[in-house]
């Protein structure tokens, strides 16, 4: 299972085509701009953070199965509780519908071979910031992942919205198929065979008492300790954890969001009862989905093995349907709340995403690694909820002080200028 972190980074995804076809090699102006996107992309920026913090400040293990590490009762069971219900993959499932969304529009208001070369370049230069995000500061990195999907999903970008959602559920379903006969696998097996596969699993995500104070002792450790204990970790996510799975996942994912963005479902351009509809329905039955999952999770008594490979795919294929209804909650605000604080709000942090993302790394890194505070598996869930509010307080009221003064946040301007080959303007006129 990937690590939950996204951002939807790409900085065309809300802007619209231009009607002059002839200057399709400049930028699009800020101003040109779907600002439901924008929101869209703000609500699930903050909303990522929920599960991050578990990856910045728990040893792996904790946020995998929350039983092997850590108080899990009363205030902290309330919290992973509200955080697996309502945060886990829900996010990570919205970025990357936009990030699709936006391979989509990018090459729209571009033409030709510009348009597919910016296009190539642009993803080059967000693989290249990935790999740096990922090897010097953090393991949950996205962007890499974001980068190789996009280097070939935008050969499918022309297909029509049925044929693109079909094969988007048929590659989000490989894993998912993987897993469920993983799972009924080690269900059948003898008490034997169900130990050592027991005892694999949590050997390979670093579960056992050693490998733990290895971890904990690397993170509250100097960067360089960090730098060389995550290496390993991060190659193998990025290689063999993005053939086997991750492609078939945000690549999937990705195909869905092209699909809803041509039927007019992320711009906010369907009618207010077809997103009433999508939010009562997928609402509903992603949240049966959701708590029959906590449900076996109990029935289980939180089998490492069978949480892993079973009751994850409850959580897996709900957060897709609450991912949509949620799509749905944020199109209906915007018409209800056009022009108003959360709408402004929301629509700054989204502009700034890409920023936005980063700084989140580089916040909580300093609040948990040894070169800041070294707080590294020393809070509680609760606590840790603490902390995310505290960083939306310091990212909300920067983003909307920042846009307006500047056209782009520091990071979208330089990545910008990367992909256009020139200085862009940065300083609102």
């Amino acid at each position: 299972m990937k690590p939950e972190s996204s951002s939807e980074i790409d900085d065309g995804v809300t802007e619209t085509a231009p009607a002059d076809a002839t200057a399709t090699r400049e930028p699009t102006a800020p101003g040109d701009r779907i600002v439901s996107l924008d929101v869209l992309r703000g609500f699930a920026l903050l909303g990522i953070l929920v599960i991050n913090i578990w990856l910045f400040a728990l040893p792996m293990v904790g946020w995998l199965d929350p039983t092997l590490y850590g108080d899990f009762s009363g205030g902290n069971y309330a919290a992973w509780f509200v955080s697996h219900v309502f945060f886990e993959q829900k996010f990570v499932t919205l970025f990357t519908f936009l990030f699709g969304a936006g391979v989509v529009l990018f090459m729209e208001s571009k033409s030709g071979q510009s348009a597919r070369r910016l296009h190539f370049k642009r993803t080059f230069w967000l693989l290249v910031i990935g790999l740096a995000h990922a090897y010097l500061l953090w393991y949950g990195d996205i962007l890499v992942a974001y980068a190789c999907c996009g280097f070939l999903v935008v050969f499918v970008r022309k297909w029509g919205p049925k044929r693109l959602l079909a094969l988007g559920l048929i590659m989000f379903a490989l894993p998912a198929l993987i897993y469920l006969l993983s799972g009924v696998g080690y269900v059948v097996a003898d008490a034997g065979t169900q130990a050592e596969i027991e005892s694999q699993i949590v050997a390979g995500f670093g579960a056992g008492p050693d490998d733990i104070d290895q971890e904990i002792a690397a993170y509250q450790g100097g960067w360089l300790e960090q730098v060389e204990f995550r290496a390993s970790l991060v190659f193998m996510q990025q290689t063999v954890g993005f053939i086997s799975e991750t492609f078939w996942q945000l690549g999937g994912l990705m195909l869905i969001g092209m699909a809803l963005y041509k039927w007019g479902v992320l711009s906010n351009a369907r009618s207010r009862s077809f997103y009433r509809r999508l939010l009562v329905a997928g609402g509903t039955t992603g949240l049966a989905l959701i708590l029959t999952g906590v449900w076996y999770r109990e029935l289980v008594a939180w089998d490492t093995a069978q949480v892993l490979l079973l009751a994850y795919l409850f959580n897996y294929w709900g957060s897709l349907l609450l991912a949509l209804a949620y799509v749905a909650g944020i199109m209906l605000l915007c018409r209800a709340a056009v022009g108003g604080r959360i709408e402004t709000a929301l629509a700054a942090v989204g502009r700034t995403a890409f920023s936005n993302y980063l700084l989140q790394t580089v916040l909580a890194t300093s609040i948990f690694y040894g070169h800041g505070l070294g707080l590294f598996a020393t809070l509680s869930r609760l606590e840790l909820l603490g902390v995310v509010v505290l960083i939306w307080a310091i990212q909300v009221p920067l983003s909307v002080v920042w846009l307006r003064r500047y056209r782009f946040g520091p990071v979208e301007w330089c990545w910008r200028t990367l992909t256009y080959g020139e200085r862009q303007p940065m300083r609102r006129e």
